[in-house]
């Protein structure tokens, strides 16, 4: 077992850190850190991310995407600011999302502006009465006349507000046992029109988490991917890396807000020397930077399995629920740290603590990754019969 990065790695990680600071953030300071972005801004970032390969990652380069390791596509995500990390992960899950389940024709009528970063794309699984249960959807497609007729509501959706795109998740009828057959049609914004507004939220405010739409949507029945029923193992398949990633958003959270502190405890006094010289100072900073760490190797350790082509359920569960729990309470030990300067807006602790808390609801709560590693070690389901 080798815990070194490879020079490739390396080298990976330092392009996306320089990148970061040298084109995202200064982009994203200019504009107020409370309200979404405009989606011309992002359109630009996303030709940044295009050259770090992150339009379409988990494709292979026969198909127009970059093949990335899932564990370079973690360290990436670890560098970017978490708004940003989680619009991609959106954007470039759902272009997975129609690359297994679209035929020739539907690849190359959809994928290429999204491949290109040109148009903006997410999933609609979530809504306002469903959430860890995709099989209880309740949004309702209908075939009508060559169409497919979509109603319904979708919630929380990332990237909803400024999509192009929008893989919706419905129910196109139910099989003989009485299960909803659960089916992913694209809908093109352009041609099929919906409605998409922002959910205002704690964290993540450049970010665009939105509620979606769909009233008496019509789109051609050519937008159907695979055959109905078949969209949970797409998602599914999907899902397990996108926890470790979003636990590597929670690391590059709290790793910032370990250096904020450490820089911190390194200049501010008090009873006649700097506070990083204090014991419980040295204790909270000992603990933030385990939790860290601990978290970082969870994950790598999950998307490194993936890239072995091993299906880890339960890693990826764990990595999810223990990186944004804990980089979460690491960085209110940070805020502690920095005492009441910690909870003003001066300070980034404080927006670092809601994003943080914000990552622990994506592609499944704390509690349902729990169930999740309790079926593996157990083989019995917490969730149905």
């Amino acid at each position: 077992m080798d815990f070194k990065l490879s020079e490739e790695q390396r080298m990976i990680q330092q392009m996306a850190r320089e990148c970061v600071a040298r084109e995202i953030l200064p982009v994203m300071a200019a504009h107020d850190r409370e309200r979404p972005l405009p989606k011309s801004v992002m359109l630009d970032l996303y030709a940044v991310l295009k050259e770090l390969g992150l339009m379409a990652p988990r494709l292979p380069e026969t198909e127009g995407g970059t093949g990335l390791s899932y564990l370079a596509y973690g360290m990436i995500m670890e560098e970017l600011p978490a708004e940003l990390a989680l619009s991609v992960m959106a954007h470039e899950s759902t272009v997975a999302r129609i690359h297994l389940g679209a035929n020739e024709e539907q690849k190359k009528r959809f994928l290429p502006k999204l491949i290109a970063g040109e148009a903006l794309a997410c999933t609609g699984i979530s809504e306002p009465n469903v959430g860890s249960d995709p099989r209880s959807i309740e949004t309702r497609g209908r075939q009508e006349d060559g169409m497919v007729v979509l109603d319904g509501t979708k919630l929380w959706i990332t990237n909803g507000s400024i999509s192009d795109l929008i893989v919706a998740v419905a129910s196109m009828g139910q099989d003989a046992a009485g299960r909803n057959l659960i089916t992913r049609v694209v809908v093109e914004r352009e041609h099929s029109p919906y409605h998409a507004s922002e959910v205002d939220a704690i964290g993540l405010r450049q970010g665009h988490l939105s509620e979606v739409v769909f009233e008496n949507c019509r789109v051609p029945e050519g937008n159907v991917l695979g055959e109905a029923g078949d969209a949970h193992g797409a998602l599914t398949a999907t899902w397990l890396a996108n926890r470790p990633l979003v636990g590597m958003m929670a690391v590059g959270l709290a790793r910032r807000a370990l250096e904020a502190c450490i820089a911190y405890a390194g200049v501010r006094k008090q009873f006649g020397r700097t506070i990083g010289g204090f014991q419980l100072i040295q204790e909270m900073l000992s603990e933030i930077a385990t939790r860290v760490d601990a978290a970082r190797l969870l994950c790598y350790r999950a998307l490194a399995m993936l890239d072995d082509g091993v299906r880890s359920n339960k890693e990826a569960a764990m990595a999810k629920w223990f990186a944004t729990e804990n980089c979460l309470a690491a960085i209110g030990l940070a805020m502690q740290c920095h005492g009441a300067s910690g909870l003003t807006r001066e300070v980034e602790i404080e927006r670092l603590y809601r994003d943080a808390r914000m990552l622990t609801f994506p592609d499944g709560t704390t509690q349902i990754q729990h169930l999740i590693v309790g079926q593996e070690l157990t083989g019995i389901s917490a969730f149905r019969g």
